[in-house]
């Protein structure tokens, strides 16, 4: 097994197995903090024409975002994922292909107009006609179902709870005698979350990979997430300004309209108009509402009543690059929910160049913020800011509700590891920053007594 990424940082999840001459991909993520995103342009460790599959977790970018490279460099296997994640991801890698062509093309603008050359900015990583190639390999699969890649090697996925339908991904070999299971964690999510049941527990692996976005910390109490909107909406419609949220349009965007409609519901915000700025998110949400038989007990019985968080009075879904420039002359307060959720690209830019200076508006984040990203900047308390090629003082009100986490916190991934009845033989902490996956590791050892690493970058290992 080698780790190509999202070891000892967050994004890039990729992981590669090579067994009895067969290689398998689990994830192939794009990179997103700004000291990794050259990786994005390297070659792949391994030819992509020599990989038999790829078992892909989720949709969000950071797991499938580099597909397109890797089908116009050569892949032509099948990508294995759940039906819905088929979907979601399709929507995904149009977006980003559409997003990086765009930012090629201002960036190129900007250069030319400042006189300089920055490395590969000038061409998008790769098209839409790239992200097209990739929709032809994609092969549903259902939770719980074993889909044999090669004789001795079969895949099962089990629901990780984390966004809609997001897996945890279970390989087993069985070759000459041998008989070995490595389980991928992907992102495993958090239980009583809204919209969505809670993550599997697997019984048995003899290797496990683990997430550790937040395994340094705990989450604060989800009650509280309620309230503090509620807080943050009726403060800043006092005060006449705008709620700009940077948000993932997947999981993220659906689940902040779901917690503004039980807010409007029970009268504790005032009506307001929620503006969703984000093809993406739009068609997402469409996703969730033709799929509710995925949704969990509580929303679905919310849609029955005719209380749909999806089409709530006062949403309105901003589809057009022209309906985007028209919110700067909406009167009033407004709650523009916009991507990307790490500030990296997308609308959201332009509506932080229009509120970041303005001491009666809000930038409210509601998701994790990687180190080296615009996001994490703005979090960590910078004065100014560089957006779109300009520097901005930062004058607009912060707010942070970590409460959203779709990442399991420390004791909620030790609570999905507990369900193992054995002791694997070693496990693998992935895909956090170097201290925090540093800091759980030793956390395992201490509360397990397992054997636990923190792999890096590159790193192979041999499972015996």
């Amino acid at each position: 097994m080698s780790f190509l990424g999202a070891a000892q940082n967050v994004t890039g999840s990729c992981y590669l197995l090579e067994i009895d001459g067969r290689k398998v991909l689990v994830d192939c993520g794009l990179y997103q903090e700004r000291a990794f995103r050259y990786r994005n342009w390297d070659s792949f460790v391994v030819p992509p024409a020599n990989l038999d599959a790829v078992l892909l977790t989720h949709a969000h970018v950071d797991h499938c975002g580099l597909l397109p490279k890797l089908v116009r460099e050569g892949f032509r296997g099948r990508i294995y994922c759940t039906h819905v994640t088929a979907g979601i991801t399709k929507i995904a890698l149009l977006d980003a292909a559409k997003l990086q062509q765009e930012d090629a093309d201002f960036k190129k603008k900007r250069h030319r107009r400042e006189g300089r050359r920055g490395p590969h900015a000038e061409v998008p990583l790769y098209t839409t006609e790239d992200a097209e190639a990739c929709l032809p390999l994609f092969e549903d699969v259902t939770y719980g179902e074993e889909v044999e890649l090669d004789k001795g090697i079969s895949a099962s996925f089990h629901n990780a709870g984390h966004i809609f339908g997001s897996s945890m991904v279970k390989v087993k070999v069985r070759i000459r005698g041998l008989s070995r299971t490595i389980l991928f964690s992907g992102d495993v999510g958090r239980w009583n979350k809204p919209m969505l049941d809670n993550p599997e527990l697997v019984d048995q692996a003899d290797y496990v990979l683990v997430e550790s976005t937040y395994g340094d910390r705990l989450h604060s109490d989800p009650g509280s997430i309620s309230d503090s909107l509620a807080e943050i909406v009726n403060s800043t419609v006092e005060a006449g300004g705008n709620i700009v949220v940077p948000t993932f349009a997947i999981e993220r965007a659906q689940e902040v309209l779901y917690y503004l409609n039980e807010l409007l519901i029970s009268g504790k915000i005032p009506p307001l108009l929620v503006l969703m700025d984000s093809p993406m998110a739009i068609k997402v949400t469409d996703v969730f509402s033709d799929h509710p038989e995925l949704l969990d007990r509580k929303t679905r019985t919310i849609i029955k009543a005719g209380n749909s968080p999806f089409s709530f009075p006062g949403l309105t879904m901003v589809r057009t690059t022209e309906e985007s420039k028209a919110i700067n002359a909406i009167k009033g307060t407004t709650m523009i929910v916009a991507g990307s959720g790490m500030c990296t690209g997308g609308r959201v830019k332009h509506h932080l160049v229009t509120n970041i200076s303005k001491p009666q508006s809000t930038i409210l984040f509601v998701g994790y913020q990687a180190m080296g990203t615009l996001g994490r900047t703005i979090v960590d308390g910078a004065r100014e800011v560089r957006i779109l090629g300009q520097t901005y003082p930062v004058r607009a009100r912060l707010a942070q509700l970590h409460g959203f986490s779709a990442h399991a916190d420390r004791e909620e991934l030790h609570r999905w590891l507990s369900g193992l009845k054995d002791p694997p033989r070693q496990t693998f902490v992935v895909h956090g920053e170097a201290e925090a996956a540093k800091r759980f590791s030793g956390f395992l050892r201490e509360r397990t007594g397992w054997t636990v690493s923190v792999p890096a970058y590159k790193d192979h290992v041999v499972l015996n």
